[in-house]
């Protein structure tokens, strides 16, 4: 029997392609809202552009300006679509795994499932935190007319109201204050469990089920509310306060249809293994390697000096993001009613 972490018998490539075959129900469901969407036409920029890291895109503007009369002697004036660059970066991130040959746990028959599994959701949790880094980011944007007026327009904060907790036209609300007439553009809101659940006692929502490969129905920790999907998730953020009262302030964040480009720039050598015979008697480290970019939809982030690959603080910084623009000198920003994504601030 063969030890899983001999590095004669690990393929490198099989390796990576089964862990990215791994994405958990989570995943495939947040995939599936749309609220993520696969843009891997963006990843052959990154060899073109700055060193392979930081790239600028193009949105195109919408049309508009007042219909002129038509009299037959009113000449017709016309005006520019106009675009906005969007500039995103990659964000790589490593990790490794050591095991000593006389760890039981080296010589399982389907260490691919347990490896894999392990590699899988450990990667899945990296990419959440980043995504939640971004999207702090984003709300902490605190300079310029217009990123203040996303942020504003884009959060409903009702967790110092006389009625603080998350209710029946909370959602609603929050999505009509972000959007106006296209709040239908929204398809997913992710939650903590105990908002979660005070929805649950609250009869408003409904479970989603899935199917297993045994063939058994089993209720996912997903949920519909209003036609919007709901994803539980105790990973969002939180916020003690201490005040005349204490309480706890719990952030929801709502994502339509694109609220967020992904694009997998991929590592020159996603997993490898490295073994040392004389270490600790014998060991062998899995090292593992990703290079992936989470891209606001019409939000830009500006490449901080000298950085190569952002830390969370830096996606967390909001002086770092700003909305996509024109770059002219009187420069005109992407509207923020065009923005899918929004945040709700409640006591539970």
């Amino acid at each position: 029997m063969a030890e899983i972490f001999n590095e004669k018998n690990f393929n490198g490539e099989i390796f990576t392609k089964y862990v990215q075959s791994l994405e958990s129900v989570k995943k495939k469901e947040l995939l599936r809202s749309k609220a993520i969407v696969r843009r891997q036409d963006i990843a052959p920029m990154f060899s073109e552009q700055n060193g392979g890291n930081y790239a600028t895109t193009v949105i195109a503007g919408r049309i508009g300006g007042s219909a002129q009369n038509y009299d037959g002697g009113t000449d017709i004036t016309s005006s520019g679509i106009g675009n906005y660059t969007q500039s995103r970066m990659v964000v790589g991130r490593a990790n490794a795994w050591t095991e000593r040959d006389f760890t039981a746990d080296i010589t399982g028959k389907d260490y691919m499932d347990v490896i894999g599994a392990q590699v899988a959701d450990y990667w899945e949790d990296v990419d959440q935190q980043l995504i939640l880094s971004v999207l702090k980011g984003i709300f902490s944007m605190n300079t310029g007319a217009a990123n203040t007026e996303f942020v504003e327009k884009h959060t409903y904060d009702i967790s110092g109201t006389d009625s603080p907790m998350f209710g029946l036209t909370t959602l609603n609300t929050a999505l009509q204050k972000a959007l106006g007439d296209r709040k239908s553009k929204f398809s997913l809101a992710i939650m903590h469990s105990t908002v979660a659940t005070r929805l649950e006692n609250l009869n408003l929502v409904e479970h989603l089920k899935y199917t297993d490969p045994q063939g058994v129905q089993r209720e996912l920790d997903l949920y519909s509310v209003n036609g919007k999907m709901i994803l539980v998730d105790d990973g969002m953020p939180t916020e003690e306060v201490s005040d005349s009262e204490s309480y706890t302030k719990y952030t929801t964040y709502v994502l339509g249809e694109g609220a967020i480009e992904f694009t997998d720039c991929g590592a020159a050598v996603p997993n490898e293994m490295s073994r040392d015979a004389a270490k600790n008697g014998g060991q062998t480290t899995l090292y593992s390697r990703q290079r992936k970019i989470y891209a606001p939809y019409g939000i830009s982030f500006k490449k901080p000096s000298g950085c190569v690959s952002p830390t969370d603080s830096q996606l967390e910084n909001g002086a770092n993001w700003t909305l996509a623009n024109s770059n002219e000198g009187s420069a005109k920003f992407i509207p923020h009613k065009l923005i899918p994504i929004a945040r709700i601030i409640t006591r539970g």
